[in-house]
This record gives C-alpha cells, sequence and structure tokens, in this order.
C-alpha cells in the first residue's frame, strides 16, 4: 500500500494527475476522526488486475472546512462523498445529505464527538 499525503487546496491536481481511469479502480473516500475536531479524509484506488496494489491520497482537514468534490475526476465518487456528509457531517461541494441517513437519525454518527 502507498499512501500519500496531500492538502485540499490540491486534492484535485494531486488525483487528477494521478488517477487514470482503465488503470485504476477509484474504491471509496472515507474518514477517520482523529479527534480535537480532526478528520483523516482518504481517497483509496486499486489497481486492475493487481492484488494487493493500493494507493491512498490522504488529508487532515477539520469539520468546517468544504471538501472540494472529486466528482469532475471520477463520477462514480458521489456515493463516498455522499455518505462522508452523511457520517460525518461534512460539507462536500455538490454533495447533498441524507443518502444514509433519515432525517430523524443521529447526526453524523460516525464523528468521535456524537
Amino acid at each position: 500500500m502507498m499512501k500519500y499525503e496531500i492538502t485540499l487546496a490540491t486534492l484535485l491536481a494531486d488525483i487528477g494527475a494521478f488517477y487514470e481511469p482503465k488503470k485504476w479502480h477509484f474504491l471509496t473516500v472515507n474518514g477517520i476522526d482523529l479527534g480535537e475536531g480532526k478528520i483523516e479524509l482518504q481517497w483509496i484506488f486499486s489497481k486492475y488486475h493487481v492484488k494487493d496494489e493500493i494507493v491512498i491520497y490522504y488529508a487532515i482537514s477539520d469539520y468546517e472546512t468544504p471538501i472540494p468534490s472529486v466528482v469532475s475526476l471520477i463520477p462514480s465518487a458521489f456515493m463516498g462523498e455522499r455518505e462522508i456528509v452523511d457520517m460525518f457531517g461534512l460539507t462536500v461541494e455538490g454533495a447533498e445529505k441524507g443518502l444514509y441517513l433519515d432525517e430523524d437519525s443521529l447526526p453524523h454518527p460516525l464523528r468521535g464527538e456524537s
């Protein structure tokens, strides 16, 4: 597994330079609550036809900073982006909330302080 730290400011440029749709399968975008209002966001890719070759781009952010969407680069990313909106209460540009949770559900259940 290869893991590369990026910033939200360079997210689109970094992933855009890396991602080749015929070479890499986008798995998901995920979050890890780091406590103290911080989260590690991960964009995870696997290489087609190669077992265990995983590449992760990650950025550390707070919960208040809007996250750029990668849907313009990877259309299927909309599901993962909507999941982190619901589960962590993040703002991802263009992503709506309410795909995974009902209106009366516990708000952002994967955020450690919930």
